[in-house]
């Protein structure tokens, strides 16, 4: 099984990576399943109807989000009823939406994907690591195949939400954080491993915002609004083989692209 797995997706220039580069990704790589980061969509700040149709349009199968999931109200009832847009499964019961699901990709195979999000800097949600075991219980007993986004600021939570889950599910990708990292590997038994899958979206920004706007706010300390930054594209992702009987991995490999408009 070959999984592709993006990074957060930024506003118009990520959008547009993905609908010039990502059928040519898709089949240089031969992948059977893409998941993408998609909390940014629009403009940096949530999802609506139409960036979640477009995305899946490019070839995505299921979109996975984070903290930023809930800036468009229209998320709401988006979540309710788009199987294939999770929202992270540790936001309490009670809110839209689901935060696992098993899908069939296009073999004709079942895999799991999970998304968590992390606590440390961020909102004090359920703990990340009892609401994916619980959810990985579930997952478990329709497929072995598990992907699962932590998406989190710090490293240390998603490297400890690693070896947590270390031979339970196929791999664990991080997101939130913009950056690719350097440290895919196979963890010691077999699961696959990212801190951060990085962003596909501008990359002549910081973090997909508009450099001046971002460093008026470390050097003035004044509140500015965040608009999205425009110019070339980047696409940040990796690139997951697993073995059909087992379900664990066989390798991971970062992807780094870049697109001029």
């Amino acid at each position: 099984m070959k999984i592709l797995a993006i990074g957060d997706v930024f506003g118009k220039v990520g959008r547009r990576v993905l609908k010039i580069g990502l059928n040519n990704i898709i089949s240089s790589i031969k992948a059977d399943f893409v998941i993408a980061n998609g909390e940014n969509l629009a403009g940096g700040f949530g999802v609506t109807q139409e960036m979640v149709d477009e995305l899946f349009s490019t070839g995505v199968d299921v979109i996975t989000s984070g903290n930023h999931i809930w800036d468009k109200k229209e998320a709401l009832k988006l979540l309710d009823f788009e199987k294939r847009l999770l929202r992270p499964a540790n936001y309490p019961e009670d809110a839209p939406g689901r935060g696992s699901d098993v899908f069939t990709t296009k073999t004709g195979a079942l895999i799991g994907v999970l998304n968590v999000q992390g606590r440390v800097f961020m909102d004090s949600i359920d703990c990340p690591f009892r609401t994916a075991e619980k959810n990985i219980e579930r997952l478990r007993s329709r497929t072995k195949m598990i992907i699962v986004d932590m998406h989190a600021e710090a490293t240390s939570e998603k490297i400890a939400m690693g070896y947590f889950l270390d031979g339970r599910v196929s791999a664990i990708v991080g997101t939130h954080t913009h950056v690719q990292t350097s440290d895919a590997k196979i963890l010691p038994r077999q699961t696959a491993y990212i801190t951060d899958l990085g962003m596909t979206g501008p990359s002549h920004s910081i973090i997909g915002v508009r450099p001046e706007i971002i460093l008026k706010r470390f050097l003035l300390k004044l509140p500015e609004r965040f608009n999205e930054a425009l110019g070339p594209g980047q696409f940040n992702g990796a690139f997951i083989e697993l073995d059909d009987e087992t379900g664990m991995a066989k390798s991971i490999r970062p992807l780094q692209s870049s697109y001029e408009f």
